[in-house]
């Protein structure tokens, strides 16, 4: 008797059923996270960004995740559970129930499915590691192949690259000492490279006045960029040699008297930091004496000039032209251009003060890639 009341009811009542299948969704969609946690615990990582330089970011790795059943078991003291366990999980047992239910109108157990048991936080993937630095990685190609007939009827475009050109990976330490981390700084020094011609010197010379804007431009976003890690009390001599160039070119350029004050005191502390350094000597002998210190400069480009650093002695020699030493400027680009003939620079400025000119860096400027945004 009770078994018809039973079997009535599950006719009269076909919401019961409908409640079971959607508990059981639950219970699977429940269990998807776990099971995608561990997959993605044994997955390689990939990329998070890629350049046209062939520079991926390698992003830190969690830990692999812990299952529940490891969980359980480290709890307990009991082993683990092989996956390969002939006995059905709640979720297959809720399936072979709600299978039977559809196919007999037989009516399913009242028996509420079990949820899945969540994750401890001790068994949560960790991340380990602070450094993220471009590493060589290889390029893949990613999106649809036009050319495999995917999109009929739609003309094949046709595209060929030319004048491609790769960036050297440049990592330099983010402050003094061992274990640091690190700069990935191979676009800032193309960037140096690029414009040092055009700006390093003043006064700065472009072929024309977009190129000087688009530098101009550049070297605000680099010097905002760099500024942080520079400023840093332990800031390291590569970052602060960096910053101070950067400075230097903006005083040259114009923007205002703090990229002054910035690009002298951070030339500073790197030579506290490399006393033997020729390039930051000369970098603080150059702006000191062209910004009109020239007994101060002299010391630091004399420095530099016993260093080995050539363009230290150019700078000598526009200190003394600057300082009504035009014969003293002469002799000295004239040694210059005995001992360096292969140099195109030095007879350009001899020709400057032969001709009565007072700036020998005043000579026609290279063209330069800067673009807007690049």
């Amino acid at each position: 008797m009770k078994a018809i009341l039973s079997s009535s009811h599950s006719i009269k009542s076909p919401k019961f059923a409908t409640l079971t299948v959607m508990a059981a969704t639950c219970a699977m969609l429940l269990s998807a996270p776990v099971n995608a946690a561990e997959t993605d615990a044994t997955a390689t990582a990939v990329p998070s960004a890629m350049d046209s330089s062939k520079r991926v970011i390698r992003l830190a790795r969690p830990n692999a995740a812990i299952s529940p059943a490891q969980t359980n078991a480290a709890q307990t003291g009991l082993p683990a559970t092989p996956a390969s366990n002939s006995q059905p999980t709640n979720a297959q047992t809720t399936n072979m129930q709600l299978s039977g239910t559809l196919q007999n109108n037989v009516p399913v157990s009242t028996a509420q499915p079990q949820t899945p048991q969540m994750m401890s936080p001790a068994a949560a993937p960790v991340m380990k590691g602070t450094t993220r630095v471009y590493e060589p990685g290889p390029m893949t190609a990613t999106g649809i192949d036009l050319r495999s007939g995917q999109l009929p009827n739609i003309p094949t475009p046709q595209v060929q690259l030319s004048d491609m050109s790769f960036v050297k990976t440049v990592l330099i330490p983010q402050q003094k000492g061992l274990g640091t981390d690190k700069l990935d700084v191979s676009l800032l020094d193309d960037f140096i490279a690029d414009v040092s011609p055009n700006a390093r010197h003043y006064p700065p010379n472009f072929p024309n006045r977009s190129q000087r804007h688009y530098t101009r431009e550049k070297i605000k976003v680099l010097a905002d960029w760099i500024e942080p890690y520079a400023k840093s009390p332990d800031a390291s001599f590569d970052v602060l040699l960096r910053a101070a160039k950067l400075n230097g070119m903006g005083r040259n350029l114009d923007l205002g008297s703090d990229y002054t004050v910035r690009g002298g005191q951070y030339v500073d502390r790197a030579i506290k930091l490399q006393p033997d350094s020729g390039e930051a000597n000369f970098l603080y002998g150059m702006m000191l004496s062209e910004g009109g210190g020239f007994k101060e400069g002299q010391k630091y480009l004399d420095r530099a000039v016993a260093l080995g650093y050539t363009e230290a002695e150019q700078s000598l020699a526009q200190s003394d032209l600057l300082s009504d030493r035009r014969a003293n400027a002469l002799e000295r680009l004239r040694r210059l251009e005995g001992q360096y003939p292969n140099n195109t620079v030095i007879p350009q400025q001899i020709k400057l003060v032969e001709e009565g000119k007072f700036y020998i860096w005043d000579i026609p400027a290279p063209d330069i890639s800067v673009r807007p945004g690049a």
